[in-house]
């Protein structure tokens, strides 16, 4: 019986592979002699045309072949043909000490769904890391992760981590490169899994050729990914900000206008112009941030908003029809009032653009949410319900009871 599958992605890695397979049987052994678990290794293989495979083979591993290329596609791969119910990742270029994956293994059976290695804990040798990597992508994109998605890790990117098979299983991970490494966290963090950190040491790589990391490129597939899977900070924040301050700005003209103090006011027609395009941007970036949230819902690896399910019964294409109308009639019967006062006036110069600005936005808005709610009913499935009765929802663990939580917390 295979208790723990090392798993470890292969592109031409002659070189180094041997050590490397080397070290996850030493570590196979110290995780038997203290948990007594049965391993095996796997080569995940993309490819590679420098004998890698045979090298594998007759190192003992098994090898698994993955066509479809990138260090994602190979770990996933891997993963799925594993035997084990604990799985352990790690690169095929010697940086790493599978030895590491010990205590790993330990956290997975106190109740760990995930356990990231942490290199600035355990330590980084000298030449391992580049500068611009360590002191700044690294550094930067793990405080990212941390703030969209509170995952509570010291270092989101360690080539070695481990985690459940049923973890694996759900996190229905899909990335094929790079940006792999931070969909699992950013996953994981989503699904609110306990996730444990325990120190790695990273050392200066094996290889004659520079490694299959890209930093600029990779960097960026990372945060793009952060950012697509983050609605909130996407989309959440700017429609907070741009509805806000567009308000704040239309109010003030309003009072002054009533009050008949518009001249003095500090928002004349320029600012009130962008405030409409301020509210109206807020409210479209609204809609989006509530779809990628229910497709996130709907993908399985988000869990709806308690404030969203409080909502559930006004979050339906008939609401945003009726009250997309409304704006629309009430932005109709304001335009044509309007323009009767500017007749009567002998068609001069409008007093000021605020009556004008309040009608177009509400009309604005109507048709958004009319547009929306398609748009929302569309991603909930073709249903006019936006929200099923059997959508799951955020529940806030027990910290005092599951410590282990507090890193997803």
């Amino acid at each position: 019986m295979v208790d723990v599958s090392i798993v470890i992605p292969c592109l031409n890695e002659a070189q180094s592979l041997e050590h490397c397979i080397s070290n996850a049987r030493t570590a196979l052994f110290a995780i038997h002699a203290r948990y007594g678990l049965e391993g095996e290794i796997i080569i995940a293989d993309n490819g590679s045309d420098d004998g890698s495979q045979a090298i594998a083979r007759a190192s003992g591993a098994r090898v698994v072949d993955v066509p479809k290329r990138g260090y994602g596609a190979a770990l996933i791969g891997g993963f799925s043909d594993a035997k084990g119910r604990y799985l352990v990742m790690g690169d095929a270029d010697g940086s790493y000490n599978f030895l590491d994956c010990v205590p790993m293994i330990g956290q997975l059976q106190a109740g760990a769904d995930l356990c990231m290695g942490s290199r600035f804990a355990g330590g980084i040798k000298p030449g391992a890391m580049p500068w611009k990597n360590r002191y700044i992508g690294n550094p930067l994109l793990t405080a990212i992760l941390n703030l969209f998605f509170r995952s509570g890790i010291e270092d989101a990117h360690c080539g070695i981590r481990a985690l459940t098979a049923d973890a694996f299983k759900q996190l229905q991970l899909n990335s094929d490169g790079m940006e792999f490494a931070s969909e699992m966290v950013v996953k994981a963090s989503l699904k609110r899994l306990r996730i444990a950190e325990v120190p790695a040491t990273l050392r200066p790589d094996l290889r004659d050729r520079p490694p299959h990391l890209r930093p600029w490129r990779d960097g960026w597939r990372h945060l793009r990914y952060m950012v697509m899977l983050s609605p909130t900070w996407t989309f959440g924040v700017p429609a907070a900000l741009g509805m806000g301050i567009g308000a704040l700005v239309l109010v003030a003209a309003l009072i002054s206008h009533l009050v008949g103090t518009g001249q003095s006011s500090p928002f004349g027609t320029s600012w009130i112009i962008v405030a409409g395009f301020s509210i109206t941007c807020g409210h479209f970036a609204a809609l989006m941030a509530i779809a990628m949230h229910l497709h996130g819902v709907r993908e399985g690896y988000r869990v709806l908003r308690p404030s969203l399910r409080r909502l559930a019964g006004l979050m339906t294409l008939e609401s945003c029809a009726v009250a997309g109308l409304a704006l629309i009639v009430a932005a109709v019967a304001g335009l044509a009032t309007i323009a009767y006062d500017w007749s009567s006036d002998g068609y001069a110069a409008l007093p000021s653009v605020l009556p004008l600005v309040l009608a177009a936005v509400a009309g604005t808005i109507g048709l958004q949410t009319m547009f929306g709610g398609f748009v929302l009913a569309i991603i909930g499935g073709h249903s006019a319900a936006f929200l099923r009765a059997d959508t799951p929802t955020i529940v806030t663990p027990d910290l005092a009871d599951k410590p282990e939580a507090a890193k997803a917390a």
